[in-house]
């Protein structure tokens, strides 16, 4: 067993996470006002220093807003936070896994990874290499766990490929999410990381730099994992989790 120290949090990290806590909860509305800084040193028995770190950090993630002589405003952040929010809005406030959430997470996966791997195919088919490897080691595994740990391997390396820092970014947050039920999920995207032929065509297109026939192929194989997904979340909704 390998071991790692256990990071750190700093204080202004804890009134950060508490404050975002409360915000995403609507324990603080949108349009409400933050505590003065008094109350919130009071509160929480932290500096002033602290406090103002975190409300910074609150303000550049889009959950609140000065306003000057009246504060900081909570923002509604559905209108204004970015993807840096969503691992924060996977759990409940019972510490459930929201599955609306999840849901979210693989559609967006199913929007991004067809044009990823076009841009790949029509930028980098170099990494057509690197894939088709990938590929044969999942053609030789038979474990669920390992091919969804080539399969993320990947898609990386066809994000990386697509030269996009938008898709490079939401598919880091969108990974955050996903690392938290990556083993819950895993028999739920079965038929897709089970389909080594469609893992093989998408490296096949990127290999001969046909965008449109990677776009197609990738495409198909994602929703076979959505629609493994939909089914699990229809199954839930009937048992009105």
């Amino acid at each position: 067993m390998e071991l790692t120290p256990i990071p750190k949090k700093s204080l202004s990290d804890h009134v950060f996470d508490r404050l975002t806590e409360q915000i995403v909860s609507g324990a603080l509305e949108p349009g409400q006002s933050l505590p003065s800084e008094r109350a919130l040193c009071e509160a929480l028995g932290v500096n002033r220093g602290a406090i103002r770190e975190a409300v910074k950090r609150l303000s550049q993630a889009g959950l609140v807003a000065s306003h000057h002589g009246s504060g900081h405003k909570v923002l509604d952040y559905r209108q204004s936070a970015g993807l840096d929010l969503l691992p924060r809005l996977l759990f409940r406030g019972t510490g459930d896994v929201d599955p609306k959430v999840v849901r979210s997470v693989m559609e967006l996966r199913s929007a991004i990874a067809p044009d990823a791997a076009r841009l790949c195919a029509e930028r980098d088919a170099g990494r057509a290499e690197t894939l088709h490897k990938l590929v044969d080691e999942m053609e030789a595994e038979t474990d669920l766990f390992k091919l969804q740990a080539i399969a993320l391997t990947f898609w990386n390396v066809v994000v990386e490929g697509s030269d996009n820092i938008g898709y490079r970014l939401a598919y880091n947050s969108l990974r955050a999410v996903y690392d938290h039920v990556r083993e819950a999920l895993v028999e739920v995207l079965a038929s897709e990381l089970k389909d080594t032929d469609g893992y093989r065509a998408i490296a096949d297109a990127i290999s001969h730099g046909s965008g449109f026939t990677a776009h197609c192929e990738a495409a198909a194989l994602v929703e076979r994992g959505l629609n493994g997904i939909n089914e699990a979340f229809s199954a839930l909704e009937a048992l009105g989790v």
